[in-house]
């Protein structure tokens, strides 16, 4: 098994006192924990887990990737290359959520029917390879929004070690930073179903536009961003540091008529800009009007 404080001494160096202290605590979880199966997406939580584990644990600790439509397959490919780039263990699978017509409805609870997909395709997994746990990268800065898929980890008894030594995405990617984990600074990403309106049903040519629609804008230069599908309206959100860029009248034309190739007849720029689970903005607003008159 690896030292692992001769490994990251020099990193944890770096680091505040506080994050130090969390980084610290998550190999003590991972330690207790002797060995794990990590859900791993490629997107900096569960990379830095699966990093942490695999230092910890060495060989008792291998990440496990799954491939579907709801995900760019590019994406996968890359999050495979940057787990063979760290060294890193790694089983692929494939989860079929989109057979279930209730994740296909697309309505409030569709990520636990997409977490429930993917637990259930890890627990068999798991006891195959004798790893009695299962972790994935929740962190204590989902708490903040409506995430039914942490119901389904709950049911599996899935971990969330990163959450339990009290991270949050600062601190994630500063020990992701200093420990050399090449997806760092990546943008925060969820799968495509995410940008589709709740209601809308999840079928793969609406996730093919979305995909084209974002690589567009990435391909265009902008960093953090989503493209919220509503039919045949695209509703873009940037950084407001870039909302300037994306309105300047060439790149604007470029963007509009880019998607509408694509199959959207009104492309938006939404004036509050880019923030995670901008889709459940309604419903909550409607969960406090229905208490408001109950």
């Amino acid at each position: 098994m690896p030292d692992t404080h001769s490994v990251n001494n020099k990193s944890v160096e770096a680091l505040d006192a506080e994050t130090q202290a969390k980084y610290a605590h998550l190999q003590v979880i991972l330690r207790e924990m002797e060995s794990v199966l990590v859900a791993y997406s490629g997107g900096v939580d569960s990379a830095l887990l699966l990093k942490v584990a695999h230092d910890v644990l060495g060989e008792r600790a291998i990440g496990a990737i799954a491939a579907s439509p709801a995900y760019a397959t590019e994406e996968t490919s890359e999050a495979i290359a940057v787990a063979e780039q760290m060294g890193l263990p790694l089983l692929t699978l494939e989860t079929h959520e989109l057979e279930d017509e209730r994740y296909v409805a697309n309505d409030y609870n569709r990520c636990y029917f997409c977490k429930h997909e993917l637990f259930t395709k890890l627990e068999p997994l798991a006891k195959q390879t004798n790893l009695p746990y299962i972790a994935y990268g929740v962190n204590k800065d989902d708490d903040g929004d409506f995430r039914p898929g942490q119901r389904a980890a709950r049911e599996f008894s899935v971990r969330g070690p990163l959450k339990e030594a009290g991270m949050g995405k600062h601190e994630i990617r500063a020990i992701a930073h200093f420990l050399g984990v090449p997806v760092w600074n990546k943008p925060a990403m969820a799968c495509f179903s995410s940008r589709i309106a709740y209601g809308t049903k999840v079928d793969v040519a609406s996730l093919q536009m979305v995909y084209k629609a974002e690589k567009l804008l990435h391909d265009l230069g902008f960093h953090q961003l989503r493209v919220r599908h509503h039919d045949k309206i695209a509703r873009i959100e940037v950084e407001r540091s870039e909302m300037a860029r994306l309105l300047e009248e060439e790149t604007s034309r470029m963007v509009t008529d880019g998607l509408r190739k694509l199959g959207y007849t009104y492309v938006t720029l939404d004036l509050l800009g880019y923030r995670s689970g901008s889709m459940n903005e309604g419903f909550f607003k409607k969960k406090k009007v229905d208490i408001q008159h109950s």
